[in-house]
């Protein structure tokens, strides 16, 4: 509890446990008969404080309800009953909010995880659901966690941002937007890369909601986040195994289905297993403007991090290689400046003697952008 509620988790603990045990309503009253059956103090105030902190413990994500309503808020994260932490787009920062006890953070957890269906106990640590508001909600139960059960919560984002909100937000210059622009004009397939929350999810949403109306998207992911502005969307969600060990559905089984779905363009959220093969395939057969998303460090990581996925797929390297150069027209790299997100390098993929390369196009710094090697192959892309 927060200092200055009046009251103890061990008090609510008592009238949780004795409200249970008697099937009784939870309301003021009920909580004032089980404080004073107890010799605890029932002032009002205390009643209301044990009232609340009962209903915020039973109701949607309990304490960390305030923090998901936070203007701009992207992600809460729960370290243990004692660590939670904030992202409101300029970096994670700790804010003073406790949840009781280790008891707590698993009780929470496990309310969340049976609102999407999902089972959270110790044959069962962890787990990875949507729920029904679309927040993104991840757990691993202690002691795997430490030091304590681990919660995250990514929250969608109420509305989409433009080209235009990214330049004005310092995410990228007004020329960088300018290209955006153009490499869904000209249909080019490109994948998105950088590291958890470095903006890849924000910067497809503006580039597909640009996307000529007339034009049928239908996307891929293996937990919903993509929500472009844009008349005729189709969205397919990859399915866990429920517990007897079925039901299973891969993202790889998605693209395959969507390959029939008569797509203009094929989104894949995020790349990072076999569904590497069937989008590379996709984008060889006449599926222009295919795009996606993939976890790198660098533009220059990614054709390596492709072929590690298509052999980890059976496929072999000179075809995997093959098949990138003639698939990706280029790649862009984002990432973080001090706490903002931004686009740092649009490179273009070339097909070498000994394999593929990332030829660096144009690089954003303090608002300056700044041409590369691959800038007259980038112009050809764009005229063609």
């Amino acid at each position: 509890m927060r200092p200055g509620d009046g009251v103890v988790p061990a008090m609510v603990a008592t009238v949780r446990d004795e409200l249970a045990s008697r099937g009784a309503p939870l309301d003021p009253a009920h909580v004032a008969q089980v404080l004073r059956g107890h010799g605890r103090p029932v002032g009002d105030a205390t009643v209301l404080a044990v009232h609340d902190a009962l209903r915020r413990d039973a109701l949607g994500a309990g304490p960390l309800e305030p923090l998901l309503r936070l203007p701009g808020v992207t992600d809460v994260l729960v370290n243990g009953p004692n660590e939670v932490y904030v992202d409101c787009g300029h970096g994670l920062r700790p804010v003073d909010v406790r949840l009781g006890d280790e008891e707590s953070v698993r009780r929470l957890a496990q309310r969340l995880a049976a609102s999407a269906g999902r089972r959270l106990d110790d044959a069962s640590p962890y787990v990875d659901v949507r729920l029904a508001d679309g927040t993104r909600f991840h757990a691993v139960l202690s002691p795997l966690a430490r030091p304590g059960s681990a919660l995250s919560l990514r929250i969608p984002r109420a509305k989409v941002f433009t080209l235009d909100a990214l330049v004005e937000a310092g995410a990228l210059p007004v020329e960088g937007a300018q290209l955006l622009r153009q490499v869904v004009e000209q249909r080019l397939a490109f994948l998105l890369c950088g590291g958890t929350g470095s903006g890849k999810t924000t910067v497809l949403n503006a580039m597909l909601s640009l996307v000529p109306t007339h034009e049928r998207i239908v996307i891929v992911e293996d937990a919903s986040e993509l929500r472009p502005d844009h008349p005729h969307v189709i969205g397919l969600q990859a399915r866990p195994a429920n517990i007897e060990g079925s039901g299973e559905v891969t993202v790889r089984d998605l693209v395959r289905q969507a390959l029939r779905m008569r797509p203009d363009r094929l989104v894949v959220g995020e790349v990072r297993g076999a569904e590497i093969t069937d989008l590379l395939a996709a984008m060889n057969t006449g599926h222009e403007g295919g795009c996606g998303t993939i976890h790198a460090n660098s533009a220059a990581d990614v054709p390596s991090r492709i072929e590690g996925l298509g052999l980890a797929a059976g496929l072999p390297l000179a075809a995997i290689q093959a098949q990138m150069a003639s698939a990706i027209d280029l790649v862009i790299h984002l990432g973080r400046s001090e706490g903002q997100r931004v686009v740092r390098q649009l490179a273009m993929l070339e097909r070498t003697a000994t394999g593929v390369q990332m030829l660096p196009a144009v690089e954003f710094e303090a608002g300056a952008m700044r041409e590369g090697p691959g800038a007259d192959m980038l112009a050809r892309a764009l005229s063609r």
